[in-house]
């Protein structure tokens, strides 16, 4: 069988197989999906950055409601820009290899709208409102479904979901991991 020529040295597709919940093939394989996002900026510019709107080009994140924080919270820029790197972070937690463990971590990170490690009233209402748009609940539906899930998850009562309380949230729903996952 031919060798297909690649950008990597063996090394460095060893280094990213160590780091990441991919084989080599897959890794390739995601690096030719970055590359198609914006091939006249990657090229053979391995170190390209791709602007957070190329990347949300990416099929399964024009669709998401969720796809700006996504590429936020993966990026290793303040402006959701994302290199290669970021994006094969980014398709690894998402891929069906990765713990449920870690895919709550960076659920509850991009839900985590203000960054204040708990999923507050704001919080919860900014997760609601992207789901069920177009459609808006009106302010007694939206109080109403915001303390229902408080009253189900926020063990502690403090107004708040923790990471804790999140991840147990998690551990009860059987899918969640089916559901937190994007093809590469």
């Amino acid at each position: 069988m031919g060798q297909r020529s690649s950008q990597f040295t063996e090394e460095e597709l060893q280094d990213y197989q160590d780091l990441t919940y991919f084989t080599k093939k897959e890794v390739m394989h995601a690096h030719m999906k970055f590359k198609a996002l914006a091939p006249e900026k990657v090229g053979h510019n391995r170190n390209a950055k791709l602007p957070m709107n190329k990347v949300l080009q990416y099929p399964e994140l024009r669709v998401n409601p969720f796809g700006d924080r996504i590429c936020k919270v993966f990026s290793t820029s303040q402006d959701g820009d994302c290199t290669f790197e970021d994006f094969l972070d980014m398709m690894s937690v998402f891929s069906d290899s990765t713990p449920k463990s870690v895919k709550a971590e960076h659920a509850f990170r991009i839900f985590d709208f203000d960054g204040d490690d708990m999923l507050g009233v704001s919080d919860l209402k900014e997760i609601i409102d992207r789901l069920t748009s177009p459609q808006k609940l009106n302010d007694n539906e939206m109080t109403h479904l915001i303390q229902n899930i408080l009253a189900e998850a926020d063990l502690d009562d403090d107004g708040a979901l923790s990471f804790a309380e999140f991840e147990h949230v998690i551990d009860k729903s059987p899918d969640f991991a089916n559901s937190f996952r994007i093809q590469l």
